[in-house]
């Protein structure tokens, strides 16, 4: 041979090879045909097309799966091969139990391919499983339950918490997305919000302890995948009460007209007060001012009270009273509020009329026109309306004849003289005015009046004695103006007699000497010496 024979380099398409070939043969020249057979040597080793190989596999392959592959072997994989005619053997790997990827996402196999040549040669390739994800996990809360307490005054948009949960999937899978669910059905109507990325709960409205003291909230985390699963934890929120309401004042009961006879402990007014806070906060202080004749009494609960009257009342003094009622809660700092009630105090017939004089004297000249007004008196009575109209009226116990020559203006108390009063026959005399009410019954009061005749120049002098011309006297002396009441200017003969007048003292009622002028043809006259 002048050269080895590469068998590899033929075209042999079956195992056994044959060479043919023609020879001559000189002496004798002829021509064989020989053949050859080219016997395989164990030279060439095993080759893979790629030296790396990556198969990817989805976690939910059932087992007893197969993947066509360059032959390889593991505890998940076995290796199984089939014949493929010329193509040789072509390995396939079986799953031999369920794969999970979040357990183990990549598997890394060794597949050695062995020829049968002795000795034998191989090569190996190296084969990557890549365990696909499959959305087989839901997410996972790291709490089941959350509790927070708040105070009921926190402003919206107040951070309280984040939900925190875990998805072992990968890609969409593993992307989690956070919404609020009512504990009963739906989207949560509650005063809060949750970031859907991010699971941060944030105060979204205002707050009232006294609405709603605790809020259960239901959060649901769903992963993205194509059906998408998900798991819940709940949020259990507690508001804590901030001393953020007044106390309210009602009124249940009012008896604004009060009698001043009403005895003391009457109930004028019926009162709850309530504070819709909690604690301390919801405790009241009810108070009506000291210096008022009312009283608080509360009730056995507390929350109401009864006001009434710490002792009479009068009207005359006060009619009517503005009672301001303060409630105040014991919180830090103290809420209050108030609350005016008006009471009218009504009157009754508790005042008699009283004279703006007691006793009454009156001077009356004698001689006065009858049916005229004399003289009046004046009463007044404390209380109000009908009880404090009065009614004038002679006591007739004064004398029966008293009616006979005065009468009384019941409405003004003015008294007129039915009758001419004579000095000469009444000098005084004395009556009583009764000054009534118009009450029920009616109160009275009497006053004495004291009245005075006062003497009027209007009797002339009356001669007593003697009575003989005897006593006469001669006097040529004229008297002056100043010495005689009856004035002469001039006079020639006067005669001196004892003489009486029946005028009072001012008018010459004690014994005087008296002068009687005799003028010449005219009659006689008297005047007074003093």
């Amino acid at each position: 041979m002048r050269a080895s024979v590469f068998r590899d380099g033929l075209k042999a398409s079956k195992s056994v090879l044959f060479l043919f070939l023609n020879t001559v043969i000189e002496n004798p020249l002829e021509m064989h045909q020989v053949m050859v057979e080219i016997l395989d040597v164990n030279d060439n080793s095993p080759k893979f097309p790629e030296e790396n190989y990556t198969l990817e596999v989805l976690e939910s392959a059932v087992v007893g799966s197969r993947f066509q592959i360059e032959g390889a072997h593991n505890q998940y994989f076995r290796l199984e091969t089939e014949e493929f005619g010329e193509d040789g053997k072509i390995p396939f790997l079986v799953l031999q139990r369920p794969l999970d990827r979040e357990h183990t996402a990549q598997h890394w196999l060794l597949l050695t391919a062995t020829d049968g040549g002795k000795p034998s040669k191989s090569c190996t390739i190296n084969i990557t499983v890549v365990v696909s994800d499959v959305n087989d996990n839901s997410p996972v809360c790291d709490k089941q339950k959350y509790t927070i307490t708040i105070k009921e005054n926190v402003p919206p948009g107040t951070f309280l918490l984040s939900i925190n949960a875990i998805d072992s999937d990968e890609g969409v899978n593993g992307e989690i997305e956070y919404s609020l669910r009512s504990k009963f059905r739906g989207l949560a109507s509650d005063p809060f919000e949750l970031d859907r990325k991010t699971g941060k709960l944030t105060v979204k409205g205002n707050l009232d302890y006294e609405e709603k003291q605790v809020y259960e909230l239901k959060v649901l985390a769903s992963d993205k995948g194509a059906v998408s699963l998900s798991t819940h934890c709940n949020v259990v929120i507690r508001v804590v009460d901030e001393n953020d309401n007044h106390p309210k004042i009602d009124i249940t009961s009012i008896s604004s007209r009060i009698p001043e006879d009403a005895p003391p402990g009457t109930v004028v007014a019926l009162i709850r007060v309530t504070d819709l806070d909690s604690g301390v906060n919801g405790q009241v202080a009810c108070s009506v001012p000291s210096h008022l004749p009312f009283d608080l009494k509360p009730s056995p609960d507390g929350q109401s009270y009864s006001i009434v009257t710490k002792n009479y009342l009068d009207k005359e003094t006060m009619h009517m009273y503005n009672i301001t009622i303060t409630v105040k809660d014991l919180g830090s700092p103290a809420l209050s509020s108030t609350k005016v009630i008006h009471v009218t105090v009504t009157d009754v017939n508790d005042n008699r009329p009283v004279f703006s004089h007691s006793p009454y004297t009156f001077y009356v000249s004698e001689n006065n026109k009858a049916g005229i007004s004399i003289l009046s008196v004046t009463a007044t009575d404390a209380d109000a309306d009908e009880n404090a109209v009065i009614i004038y009226s002679l006591d007739r116990t004064s004398g029966p004849s008293i009616t006979a020559f005065l009468n009384v203006n019941e409405r003004d108390g003015t008294i007129s003289a039915l009758k001419s009063f004579d000095f000469e026959t009444l000098k005084k005399f004395q009556f009583q005015v009764v000054a009534a009410d118009s009450g029920t019954p009616p109160l009275s009061n009497n006053v004495t009046v004291n009245v005075f005749i006062l003497d009027q120049n209007d009797n002339a002098p009356v001669i007593l004695y003697p009575l003989t011309r005897a006593s006469w006297r001669l006097d040529a002396t004229p008297h002056s103006r100043s010495h005689k009441r009856s004035c002469f200017s001039t006079c020639k003969w006067k005669c001196v007699h004892t003489c009486h007048s029946h005028s009072s003292k001012q008018n010459g009622i004690s014994p005087r000497s008296v002068v009687v002028t005799e003028v010449p043809h005219s009659v006689l006259s008297c005047s007074m010496v003093e």
